[in-house]
This record gives C-alpha cells, sequence and structure tokens, in this order.
C-alpha cells in the first residue's frame, strides 16, 4: 500500500486560496487514482475532487466544481489540490486517498480508497 503525506492546510480568510499537497511513497504511484476527502468533526468523509492515473479525468463534489482543482505529478509522486474563493463552510481536515481499481464517477466514497493520509486542516474565517 502507498504512504501519503499531505501538507498546506492553515488559516485564510474567506475569498482567500491554498494549495495542498499529498506526497505518496511505497509504491507506484501511477497505479494509483487519487482523492481528496474533508470531513468536519461529527460527520462522515465528504468527497472533494479526484483524478486518475494519468490525470486525464478528473471529478468534483458540486460544492467545490469552478473553485477547486486537482492535478497530479506522476514524476513527483504527489497530487495537488488547489483552492480558490474559500468559504467558511469550506473548513475541514482534508485527507488524500488512493485507489488502485476503478474510477467512476458513482464510486468515489471512502470506501473505494484504500490508502488515506493523516489530514491536513484547513480553516477559513470570515
Amino acid at each position: 500500500q502507498v504512504q501519503l503525506v499531505e501538507s498546506g492546510g492553515g488559516l485564510v480568510q474567506a475569498g482567500g486560496s491554498l494549495r495542498l499537497s499529498c506526497a505518496a511513497s511505497g509504491g507506484d504511484f501511477s497505479l494509483y487514482a487519487m482523492g481528496w476527502f474533508r470531513q468536519v468533526p461529527g460527520k462522515e468523509h465528504e468527497f472533494v475532487a479526484a483524478i486518475s492515473w494519468t490525470g486525464g479525468t478528473t471529478y468534483y463534489a458540486d460544492s467545490v466544481k469552478g473553485r477547486f482543482t486537482v492535478s497530479r505529478d506522476n514524476a513527483k509522486n504527489t497530487v495537488s489540490l488547489s483552492m480558490n474563493s474559500l468559504k467558511p463552510e469550506d473548513t475541514a481536515v482534508y485527507y488524500c486517498a488512493a485507489r488502485r481499481h476503478g474510477f467512476w464517477r458513482n464510486t468515489m466514497t471512502p470506501g473505494e480508497f484504500g490508502s488515506w493520509g493523516q489530514g491536513t486542516q484547513v480553516t477559513v474565517s470570515l
């Protein structure tokens, strides 16, 4: 299983931007489709965005479409999430996750991803 470490979280004012990164190790990164999820206390993981093995296909939650962009660099074993026009409701712990098989929009659920990072906190203030 690939190991994942997120970075780039922090505190930002509403309307601002952040870029999260996720570094992978311990496996062939190009064999994994990657996803970003977020979680607030008391709620389940919420799908945010995902990117296929080569980066040719991406999916986004409706709540972030047009504001967030997911990208990957297979040469550097990294996946990134660029977040613009941030809103207070984007406040959460953000996780990157990896999956080996399948990449259909209706399967972007936490259970379909086998490897997870430890998460990074994003806080958006008014």
